[in-house]
């Protein structure tokens, strides 16, 4: 989402009464209930899918409670480092997936550029400014089922002269992908895959007819066996319940991957989900310190909507999630770069490229 300029006294709109924004007034949690929580987690143990419910379900009074006790998960395995990503759509639209929330797929109306694998000049371009941009991780993303041949030769190509050029981390994200084409990723040099689950199994129907969530969890373990990291992560606020989406988080540390990206629906015109109720900035929160919990020395981004459903409190999510993606999306319109650096800034973190390689 663009920013625009700032409104003068004249000009401020009136204070919202919309339900989006509306506090959730149930009772408080028993004082030190989430440091206590948060300390078992330090000590070892796994949180209950009970208690990662309760935070998910937890009043709005309690977010101050709920972020304090989830930074001190984040400060023990990231400190107060945040890792930037930056995002390439190298192919865009022209899939033939039915994916409700995705305005690239072949159920959507929304008037997105349609064309095919970008030349090598392109996306060297894109690698330079997401290195002048501070990014460790490119993210070089098509939109498929799968990559072809030809894509798959093409990122074979410009892999190793992007990591050459600018030492960028790799993490690509080509659809669904078999073993032996994973295999030849890893030996291109690429280091991360992502293959997000999206939602729960139980929900998964409700969003995408073409594919499954077993196959998705196929590609993950193809990736695994192959010798890269796993980025995978999700989309909340698709209409899914909070069991949902805590089993998604439950299910993503089962297969221990990496990163977790975690987007929040921007509800595209032309899409099918186009007029879903957009998330409150605490339900959001919650639902980030909650992945935190459950994944405590798991990167966790805040993803794709940020702009828009965080809003103001944007730098709150900082307290519990680690890493952000940098300028825009595949589709929408992130917030400016510089606008990144000085929350990061302002809330004392620092931007950091230390990543260790993954071994080959």
């Amino acid at each position: 989402m663009s920013t625009t300029d700032a409104a003068t006294p004249e000009t401020l709109p009136p204070v919202s009464t919309d339900s989006d924004v509306a506090i959730n007034a149930k009772p408080m949690a028993e004082p030190g209930f989430y440091d206590s929580l948060a300390s078992s987690v330090l000590a070892g143990e796994t949180i209950s899918r009970e208690d990662a419910l309760a935070i998910i379900n937890a009043s709005d009074l309690d977010v101050p409670a709920i972020m304090a006790a989830g930074f001190r998960i984040r400060q023990k395995h990231f400190g107060r480092t945040v890792q930037l990503y930056f995002l390439m759509n190298a192919k865009s639209g022209l899939c033939p997936e039915d994916c409700s929330y995705c305005s690239q797929s072949k159920v959507s109306n929304a008037p997105v550029p349609k064309y095919n694998i970008l030349q090598r000049d392109r996306l060297m371009e894109a690698a330079k400014l997401a290195h002048e941009r501070g990014a460790k991780t490119y993210c070089l993303v098509i939109s498929a089922r799968g990559p072809n041949e030809r894509e798959m030769n093409a990122v074979e190509s410009i892999v190793p002269e992007i990591k050459a050029k600018y030492d960028l981390d790799i993490c690509a994200s080509l659809g669904l992908l078999d073993r032996e084409q994973a295999d030849r990723l890893f030996a291109a040099g690429v280091d991360r895959i992502n293959h997000n689950l999206n939602t729960s199994e139980n929900y998964y129907g409700h969003i995408c007819s073409t594919h499954t969530y077993e196959d998705r969890k196929q590609t993950l373990e193809n990736v695994r066996d192959a010798g890269m990291e796993m980025c995978s992560g999700g989309i909340i606020g698709m209409g899914e319940s909070h069991d949902d989406i805590v089993q998604m988080a439950f299910d993503l540390k089962e297969l221990g991957v990496h990163s977790i990206p975690l987007n929040i629906l921007n509800a595209i015109d032309g899409t099918p989900l186009e007029g879903t109720q957009a998330m409150s900035p605490n339900d959001c929160l919650k639902a980030l310190a909650m992945f935190r919990f459950v994944n405590p020395d798991r990167e966790i981004r805040i993803a794709g909507g940020r702009e828009i459903h965080l809003r103001h409190m944007q730098p709150m999510g900082l307290y519990v999630a680690n890493s952000l993606f940098v300028g825009d999306y595949l589709t929408t319109k992130g917030q400016p770069p510089q606008a990144d650096y000085d929350m990061i800034r302002d809330m004392g973190f620092d931007i950091t490229t230390n990543i260790e390689p993954v071994a080959r």
